[in-house]
């Protein structure tokens, strides 16, 4: 496949990614990052996470991944596999997967890389990113960015590669 799958995410020590369908952290940096990452991209994601959103993210093309065969948004497209999403997602190089845990957990084999933001605190969460086995990826840059006036806790930027 000549299509680079990228996963994106942020979640604290413990994995957590949020609960009751909602972050758990407000971290404008990383709002802000995630926006310049994936503006243009196709991103990738299921239907709750899609459903926490107010309104679709400007300059992305959104895939929807649901089991209701029924299901509609507007200006959005609609898959009802992982496989199916990547096949709607053909047009971009590099589309980005970007939740909730179930859908990380199923793309995980498929991806060859994950911009993963660590916050570095311990949550109480109902959605965790997956294990990243060490084995099979490599750390190849990292940013710290301390807590501050606008961020709560302190987090950690890293890009992991596929070995």
């Amino acid at each position: 496949m000549s299509q680079k799958i990228s996963m994106i995410a942020a979640a604290s020590e413990n994995n957590g990614l949020g609960k009751n369908n909602e972050l758990v952290w407000h971290l404008p940096d990383d709002f802000k990052r995630f926006k310049q990452i994936t503006s243009g991209h196709y991103i990738i994601m299921g239907r709750k996470t899609f459903e926490s959103f107010p309104k679709p993210l400007p300059n992305r093309t959104h895939i929807i991944i649901t089991r209701d065969k029924k299901y509609t948004a507007e200006n959005c497209l609609i898959a009802h596999s992982l496989d199916e999403a990547f096949v709607l997602a053909k047009a971009d190089k590099n589309p980005f997967v970007i939740g909730g845990g179930e859908i990380y957990h199923l793309a995980l084999p498929y991806a060859d890389e994950i911009e993963l933001t660590r916050v570095h605190t311990k949550v109480e969460a109902d959605a965790f990113f997956p294990e990243i086995p060490e084995n099979e990826w490599e750390l190849v840059a990292e940013e710290f960015h301390p807590e501050d006036e606008r961020h709560k806790h302190s987090f950690t930027y890293q890009t992991f590669k596929r070995i």
